[in-house]
């Protein structure tokens, strides 16, 4: 039975999880939803930004979501199964590093900016490497049961800032529900992003997203289930850099150096610009986690990029 495709624009957004937030929209079991989706910085980036606006930003203005949806008939205990029917962004997004934050935030204190061109397949960056362009929504989750407003960035066993490149275009999310309605929200669109953002953004841009969300009763997992399309997975040759030790954010740290000082040595970018390479298509992945006292985590990047 086909359903008419309900619809949420960029005015309906809120700015923290929070369960007395009055529902913009009201669903069954089945329907499908249009949803507007602003960038994380919440419109403050214009097409032609700079880092001085990225240092300026209003940090209560960042990572706006879409909604909150009341599904009908859910309840503490239930399960949401969101399906990603189509994702589509806009031509252009920006990515930078913020002072104070992300894993290298140490070693690059200063906010930048680079505005990337988003194409039907690929996502040019301003001092050349050119990517595959993978759509991706980086926020999405339910109201937590605990009452006040919680903040967005963090995410939580209800979903939330996961920024998680597989919930994209052909991908499920399963979410368990913790208030009456679930109250599910959606934001933080991505055109690209590695495994780790590590540079704190992805390729933030603005999207439209078709998602189909049904109700699973007394079947909430323990925290979000994703089944992927597959479409976000890299293949072909890579680089591999490594961080070892028995602390894994540590041996990330030095994972990501290592492969900034080869991507500097290999094609004379610059460091920074090399930092922002791996936000946007480094993918981190924790190699080995047995052979205690020492943990592995491995960076990796095609080779197809940096060629």
């Amino acid at each position: 039975m086909d359903r008419s495709l309900k619809s949420l624009g960029l005015n309906s957004y809120h700015l923290g999880w929070d369960n007395s937030i009055e529902p913009r929209l009201t669903v069954s079991s089945g329907d499908r939803i249009q949803i507007d989706s602003l960038d994380a910085s919440g419109g403050q980036i214009p097409r032609d930004g700079t880092a001085l606006q990225v240092s300026s930003m209003d940090f209560s203005r960042l990572n706006p979501v879409t909604g909150p949806i009341f599904i009908e008939g859910a309840e503490p205990g239930d399960a949401i199964k969101v399906s990603f029917e189509s994702l589509e962004v806009a031509d252009w997004g920006w990515t930078g590093t913020i002072a104070g934050f992300g894993l290298l935030a140490d070693d690059f204190p200063e906010s930048s900016c680079f505005i990337s061109k988003v194409g039907d397949m690929s996502v040019e960056l301003p001092f050349g490497p050119v990517l595959p362009k993978i759509p991706m929504i980086g926020t999405i989750g339910v109201a937590l049961a605990e009452p006040g407003i919680h903040s967005i960035v963090p995410p939580s066993i209800h979903g939330g800032n996961m920024d998680i490149r597989d919930l994209g275009e052909g991908s499920t999310l399963l979410l368990p529900v913790a208030v009456a309605g679930a109250l599910l929200s959606v934001g933080d669109p991505h055109a690209a992003m590695g495994d780790g953002e590590v540079c704190g953004t992805g390729v933030e841009t603005t999207a439209t997203s078709v998602i189909r969300v049904e109700l699973l009763k007394a079947a909430a997992p323990r925290s979000p289930v994703i089944e992927s399309s597959g479409i976000s997975q890299r293949t072909g040759a890579s680089l591999l850099t490594t961080g070892i030790g028995p602390d894994l954010h540590r041996a990330s740290i030095d994972a990501i150096r290592s492969m900034i000082d080869e991507l500097v040595r290999r094609t004379g970018m610059a460091p920074l610009e090399a930092y922002i390479l791996c936000s946007l298509t480094v993918d981190l992945k924790v190699s080995e986690l047995v052979d205690a006292p020492n943990w592995v985590v491995s960076a990796h990047i095609p080779l197809s990029v940096i060629r």
